[in-house]
């Protein structure tokens, strides 16, 4: 923890982009455990559930072809200012939703908020390369990991308490008052960054990058690997578990905010214990625990406070994984194409975790357990530690230390 009191401490930029995405985070919670409180409660089919889950992801994938290249042609700041106050809107709009007649206007809106969000993520990631390198990188990214699952944690936790006692549309208020917040801190931040803006066509750009990646094939497989990860997208799968399994013994919303907020404990202590531990010859370990932890939770599954244990357990490895190899990809690519590559990148990751929504749900309604489903994903995980062995063998690939 001292290593990454002290990044903070000696890269002011680094603490104000913390400061920004802690409290934006924190604030999209809020609407998350709302909207599927609200989907409960209109008593929609699983199929919608896991669509809702899918959208979240899907509109991320859309864009990201697009996104790398407008990234690679415009200052970070002054998109990344644009792209909250799209979230801001979206989040604030989210109110006028109040029945099943209503659903279109849903899917809109958490379209246009995850697409500026998954940009805005994309931005900032495609940015931290350019502050730092090496193994500080990997410690911002542990920190941008350990921030995303601490604003979980507590997000999930009070957002659950939040719609209990006052009401699903005062948490979109508040999901909304957490982004004029972070729009403020972000307007008052210099980033000062050399910026090289292409002459290039956005088209251009595009052949350009996939041109790169055939002569590098390398960061391919680097960001198929980090794809696995989005396996973890547990949204729709936890919204079931709480209607078929919990919903008699607590209110659904805290049911939800509990499940989640567990599984981030998991996910804030995660990197804390592994981080100096891991290296590109233990990643496949990591993914096999994650595998392991998954089955776990598929195991104690009906029995609520042993699902809470698990979830846990599932997030230990969770965060790991991810920082670890999308630091991976950072440091093997060339800076010209951080941003389009970190885009593409995403856009696999989103792919991965709209597919798993999408399963979850079709998967449910073809009437097989929540168990058989979870145990499936935890499989995905053992496929993911015999591939990333085989990328370490034959491809040349630097360590995050190095």
């Amino acid at each position: 923890m001292n290593e990454y009191i002290k990044l903070l401490n000696s890269e002011p930029i680094l603490r104000r982009l913390s400061a920004v995405q802690l409290i934006a985070y924190f604030g999209a919670w809020f609407s998350n455990v709302a909207i599927y409180t609200l989907l409960l409660e209109m008593k929609v089919s699983a199929e919608v559930v896991a669509f809702t889950a899918m959208l979240h992801f899907l509109s991320g994938v859309i864009q990201a072809p697009f996104s790398g290249s407008i990234i690679d042609s415009m200052k970070p700041k002054k998109l990344m200012l644009v792209l909250i106050l799209f979230e801001i809107f979206a989040t604030l709009f989210l109110v006028f939703v109040n029945e099943v007649s209503d659903l279109w206007l849903l899917y809109v809106l958490i379209f246009i908020k995850m697409a500026a969000a998954s940009f805005y993520f994309t931005t900032e990631m495609s940015l931290l390369p350019k502050l730092l390198n090496g193994e500080r990188l990997q410690r911002a990214n542990e920190i941008h990991s350990i921030i995303w699952s601490f604003s979980y944690t507590l997000g999930m936790a009070l957002s659950g308490f939040v719609v209990f006692w006052f009401g699903i549309k005062v948490a979109f208020v508040l999901d909304a008052s957490m982004f004029v917040v972070a729009f403020w801190l972000l307007y008052r931040l210099d980033i000062d960054v050399n910026f090289l803006k292409s002459q290039e066509s956005l088209l251009e750009m595009m052949r350009d990058t996939f041109r790169y990646l055939k002569r590098f094939p390398h960061a391919v497989h680097l960001m198929l690997i980090h794809a696995f990860v989005g396996l973890t997208a547990f949204d729709a799968l936890v919204a079931l578990m709480v209607d078929k399994y919990y919903a008699s013994v607590i209110a659904t919303s805290l049911a939800l905010g509990l499940l989640h907020a567990s599984r981030a404990v998991g996910l804030v202590i995660g990197p804390m214990i592994l981080s100096r531990w891991i290296s590109n010859k233990r990643v496949s370990y990591i993914f096999v625990f994650q595998a392991m932890a998954i089955w776990l939770w598929a195991y104690l599954m009906k029995d609520f406070y042993m699902s809470l244990f698990a979830s846990v357990i599932v997030g230990l490895f969770t965060t790991t994984l991810w920082s670890y190899t999308y630091t991976l990809l950072q440091k093997n690519i060339e800076q010209k194409y951080y941003g389009r590559i970190v885009a593409y990148n995403d856009m696999l990751f989103l792919s991965s975790a709209a597919f798993t929504s999408f399963m979850i749900g079709l998967l449910a309604t073809e009437n097989y357990s929540l168990e058989f489903i979870t145990s499936l994903i935890g499989l995905g995980f053992f496929i993911g530690a015999f591939y990333f062995t085989w990328i370490v063998k034959t491809q040349n690939i630097k360590d995050v230390k190095i």
